[in-house]
């Protein structure tokens, strides 16, 4: 009995499957530092900042009660992509024998296409929110912004006066985090919790959060934002951010920098019979953004 093409195609598949999903795991998921994870069973997802209430009031002896109205103040929407990529094996090269050759060396390429673009949308958000950027949260304002409009005010995310990485902007950057309001004016009691930097300022941040006196000083002073505990989870390098002397440190606020899944990454193969080649696909759908602006801070560098 002859053996048909399509019979060829399924005794290739399980090679195919298992060079892909090895080079895959190789990369670290660098996203995954900065934002939670989701399941989505939708086009898009939105999720609704409320505000809550204000400062409660004193009620004077026979007065009636103060009462307040809670409200939506904006929306954060999440639109799905779509993000896929294909190569072919021509039957010919099959033929020849070239599959081990070929298909690995393309499987390979094709996990690293299908994880950089991931990794890349990730930072993309970090980029362009930036000050002066393009990307804007629900509000209606850049991601790091001194002026997030609030019912009873503004409150920022970014320092008043740009500074590169050092002691001095990164102790200002928590005491700017503990100074956090919700839409009421109300107080949030929140804290820095992890550190992102590009590969350009690993070594100060390593020195800044480790070191047991303070960085480039001859004084017997200690480090204060070692000695406190400041920054628990420390800091994460990640490659992919292009702006050298920007940093983000992610808080502990919920649903602060969020990704949906919509379709997790998956593989399709078949053989084209005009051809004889075989296709080889992968496919994933996503989107990144955030819900509450709070989640996290950032400086641009001086």
């Amino acid at each position: 009995m002859a053996i048909s093409r399509s019979q060829l195609v399924k005794e290739l598949e399980p090679g195919l499957n298992a060079l892909f999903g090895l080079e895959y795991k190789r990369y670290e998921n660098q996203h995954a530092e900065i934002y939670t994870n989701e399941n989505s069973d939708r086009a898009f997802e939105e999720e609704v900042m409320l505000s809550g209430f204000g400062n409660a009031q004193v009620k004077g002896e026979g007065a009636g009660v103060s009462f307040d109205d809670a409200q939506e103040t904006f929306t954060a929407r999440y639109t799905h992509e779509t993000v896929a990529f294909a190569f072919a094996i021509t039957e010919e090269a099959i033929e020849d024998n070239l599959y081990d050759r070929l298909a690995a060396r393309y499987t390979k390429a094709l996990a690293r296409s299908m994880s950089n673009a991931k990794q890349v949308k990730a930072v993309d958000l970090l980029i362009n929110g930036l000050p002066g950027g393009t990307f804007k949260s629900g509000d209606g304002v850049t991601l790091f912004n001194t002026a997030h409009p609030t019912l009873n005010g503004s409150f920022k995310n970014t320092l008043s006066t740009a500074a590169d990485l050092n002691e001095t902007s990164l102790e200002q950057s928590l005491i700017d985090i503990n100074a956090f309001t919700d839409e009421r004016g109300l107080r949030v009691a929140a804290r820095g919790v992890k550190m992102i930097v590009p590969s350009e300022l690993q070594f100060t941040a390593e020195r800044l959060m480790k070191t047991q006196g303070r960085t480039g000083t001859a004084d017997n002073d200690i480090n204060a934002i070692a000695s406190m505990g400041m920054i628990p989870q420390g800091y994460r390098v990640n490659n992919y951010l292009t702006d050298t002397d920007a940093f983000y440190i992610i808080t502990d606020v919920p649903n602060g920098m969020k990704m949906f899944t919509r379709a997790p990454l998956t593989t399709a193969m078949e053989g084209d019979f005009d051809t004889g080649n075989v296709r080889y696909k992968a496919r994933e759908r996503y989107s990144f953004g955030v819900s509450d602006p709070r989640g996290i801070f950032a400086s641009p560098g001086a």
